[in-house]
C-alpha cells in the first residue's frame, strides 16, 4: 500500500494512492500526520471516503521525522571508492575505502522537503552541492537490542531520500553533519510505501541529473544490509516509531565524475526506486 501526504486546500491530509498512481483516497480530517498511521492498530475504512485525482493536490514529504535522519555513508562498494578518491573524503586511508563498520551520521529533520520543491543550493555557505540516491527506511515498532533476524518486523515502510551533501563542508568539518544538514538538503517521497508491498534486497535505484543518467545500481549491493544497519543503531539506541533510516548512496555522485560536477540552479534531479516511484526536484 502507498501512503502520499498532500496539501488539500488550505489543509495537510494523508492519503491512499491508487494501484495505478491516479487517484487518492483522502484519509478522515483528523488524520493529518503519516505517524498517526504508523502507530495505529487499523486503518479507518477506506468506503465512503473522498477520492480525488493525483494531479489535484500538491504533494508534500510523506512523513515529517520527529528525530534527526539516520544515515549510513559509504554502504556501496564503488561508491566507497569514489568517495576515497575524490579528495572530499577527510581522514581517507589508502586501501581501506571500505569500511569495517558502517559509517553512521544523522541530518536535521528541518532538512525535509518534498517532491517538486526547490532544492537550495546555499550559494552564500557553499559551492559544492551533490545529489545522493537513496532507500530509506521508516521504522514502524521501535526497539532497542534488535536482532537481525527480527530487524525486518520493526520496519513500516519505504520511501526515496535524496541526501543532498555540501561536500565542501563535508570535506573541511571532517565531521558530516554541518555538509548534510542545510535546510532542504533531504527532498523526501513522493510517497511512502508497507513494507508487505516490497523486497528491500531486489529494488533498482537510478539518479537523473537534466535526464543524464548518473546513479544505477540495486540494493542489493548494499554492503551493510538493511537488518545489519537497524541491529546496530539500536544496539545502544531505541529506535522510535516513525525514525527514518537513509540506507546510503551507489556510484555516480558528482565528486566521483572527472572534473567533479557540482549541481547548479536550474538543475533537475530525478531519482527513481523501483516499487516507488520518482522523487522530482529542482535546484535553486
Amino acid at each position: 500500500m502507498k501512503f502520499a501526504a498532500v496539501r488539500h486546500g488550505s489543509d495537510t491530509r494523508i492519503a491512499v494512492v491508487s494501484a495505478d498512481d491516479q487517484s487518492l483516497t483522502l484519509l478522515p480530517a483528523a488524520i493529518t500526520d503519516l505517524h498517526q498511521v504508523i502507530t495505529a492498530d487499523a486503518l479507518p475504512d477506506l468506503d465512503g471516503l473522498e477520492t480525488v485525482p493525483a494531479g489535484a493536490v500538491q504533494l508534500l514529504a510523506p512523513l515529517r521525522p520527529r528525530r534527526n535522519i539516520m544515515c549510513v555513508g559509504k554502504n556501496y562498494s564503488e561508491h566507497a571508492r569514489e568517495f576515497a578518491r575524490s579528495g572530499f573524503e577527510a581522514g581517507a586511508v589508502a586501501g581501506k575505502d571500505v569500511d569495517d563498520y558502517p559509517a553512521l551520521f544523522s541530518k536535521l529533520p528541518s532538512t525535509v522537503v518534498g517532491p517538486g520543491t526547490a532544492i537550495d543550493l546555499h550559494p552564500d555557505v557553499t559551492s559544492k552541492v551533490d545529489y545522493e540516491a537513496e532507500l530509506a527506511v521508516i521504522i514502524g515498532t521501535g526497539g532497542r537490542a534488535i536482532p537481525k533476524d527480527r530487524a525486518y518486523n520493526h520496519i513500516w515502510g519505504y520511501t526515496i531520500l535524496n541526501d543532498v551533501t555540501a561536500r565542501d563542508l563535508q570535506r573541511n568539518h571532517k565531521q558530516w553533519f554541518l555538509g548534510k544538514s542545510l535546510d532542504s538538503f533531504a527532498p523526501m517521497g513522493p510517497v511512502a510505501v508497507t513494507a508487505d508491498a516490497l523486497d528491500p534486497e531486489d529494488l533498482t535505484v537510478q539518479c537523473h541529473v537534466n535526464g543524464a543518467l548518473r546513479q544505477d545500481a540495486n540494493t542489493r549491493d548494499l554492503i551493510f544490509d538493511i537488518p545489519t544497519l537497524i541491529a546496530t543503531l539500536s544496539a545502544g539506541i531505541t529506535l522510535e516509531p516513525g525514525d527514518i533510516i537513509a540506507t546510503g548512496t551507489p556510484a555516480g555522485v558528482g565528486i566521483g565524475m572527472d572534473p567533479p560536477c557540482f549541481l547548479a540552479p536550474g538543475d533537475t534531479v530525478a531519482i527513481t526506486i523501483s516499487g516507488i516511484g520518482t522523487l522530482t526536484n529542482t535546484c535553486t
